[in-house]
């Protein structure tokens, strides 16, 4: 398989769990008007004080919290796309572009204000400033695409464990469900067909019942 039809697949698998998940939120999220781009700059906003920003304190870039946050980010950019009504393999051609080019910016703030500034102005989802951003934590297409399945499958599980009726555990033994969930997506291979299965199962047995 060639990188860009390897980028593709990735691609189009994480569309199609994307709308899935939106459909678990609500089958008519097409029609229901939310402000995914409103998302996205409010995620830009945190993104920031884990990266840091202010010239006057010590501050250090806590990558980890930021490529979650990246992660995040191209749910709400997907979800986008997925509004436009234009087809699965439309968009998936288009991103596969995207986000494999790059500017020359080499200072993260200013991507990411690239980024924000597109879903401010335009209401959309820069791709381009999305992947400047993801270069400059150290994250390619295959790092995005194993923690976008540990963040689809946690959202997944949480949905059905109570999170919009307000009952589901949020801190499991005393660690977050992030924190949970990154642990365990580097104990199984990303590669495997039936990744998703096994991650959701590994976060069911650890789950606080």
């Amino acid at each position: 398989m060639s990188e860009n039809s390897a980028a593709q697949n990735q691609i189009k698998q994480m569309l199609t769990m994307q709308n899935a998940m939106n459909s678990r939120v609500s089958e008519t999220w097409q029609e229901n008007g939310y402000e995914w781009y409103r998302a996205i700059w409010v995620e830009c906003a945190e993104m920031l004080d884990h990266h840091g920003w202010k010239w006057w304190k010590h501050q250090e870039i806590d990558v980890a919290q930021v490529q979650l946050e990246l992660v995040d980010i191209f749910h709400f950019g997907l979800s986008l796309r997925l509004m436009t009504g234009a087809t699965v393999e439309n968009i998936t051609d288009t991103l596969a572009i995207e986000l494999t080019q790059s500017s020359d910016e080499k200072d993260f703030k200013i991507a990411l204000e690239h980024l924000a500034s597109a879903a401010v102005t335009n209401k959309s989802f820069d791709a381009i400033a999305l992947a400047d951003c993801m270069r400059l934590m150290n994250m390619d297409l295959d790092e995005l695409f194993r923690q976008y399945v540990g963040k689809n499958t946690l959202n997944f599980f949480r949905q059905d464990h109570g999170y919009k009726e307000g009952t589901y555990i949020k801190v499991w033994h005393g660690e977050e469900d992030n924190e949970v969930l990154a642990k365990l997506v580097n104990t199984l291979d990303a590669g495997a067909s039936d990744f998703q299965q096994q991650l959701y199962a590994a976060l069911e047995a650890k789950y606080p019942s």
